[in-house]
């Protein structure tokens, strides 16, 4: 009797957890730095589970360093070097891209740094699918 109480109080709190996750959704065609740090910063405070899922392509790869990240096997993320702002927009940035480069595993940061992935401002593209079983990033659980 104690054991189905304590599942009682348990459950709800695991489902409303679940549900209040953050996913990429709103920050997914990329953007400035500015958009993404409160997202990050408040993810990792929270420890809430965070999902990047669907379209995820610039600055939206660096909630792959958020500290418990998950990816859904159909989210698609494309890759790029930083770049500057205004006249600036086609001259890669060091410190931007380098800043992606720290938000990633080991495994992912060599595999893009080896294949050019960031030496460049064209997208380049890794499934969800392939972020999971070749670079070892959590999957999400079902139904979020």
């Amino acid at each position: 009797m104690k054991t189905v109480a304590a599942l009682l109080v348990v459950l709800p709190a695991v489902t409303f957890s679940a549900a209040r996750a953050d996913t990429s959704d709103r920050f997914a065609m990329g953007g400035w730095i500015e958009k993404f740090q409160p997202a990050i910063d408040q993810a990792n405070a929270s420890g809430e589970l965070f999902r990047i899922r669907g379209h995820c392509q610039s600055n939206c790869t660096l909630f792959l360093g958020v500290r418990n990240v998950c990816v859904e096997r159909s989210a698609t993320l494309l890759f790029h070097a930083g770049h500057g702002r205004g006249p600036n927009r086609y001259v890669i940035n060091a410190n931007s891209t380098q800043r992606m480069l720290n938000a990633y595993n080991a495994r992912l940061r060599r595999y893009v740094t080896a294949n050019g992935y960031l030496a460049k401002l064209e997208f380049s593209t890794i499934s969800g699918a392939r972020i999971i079983d070749e670079f070892g990033y959590k999957e999400c659980p079902r139904g979020g």
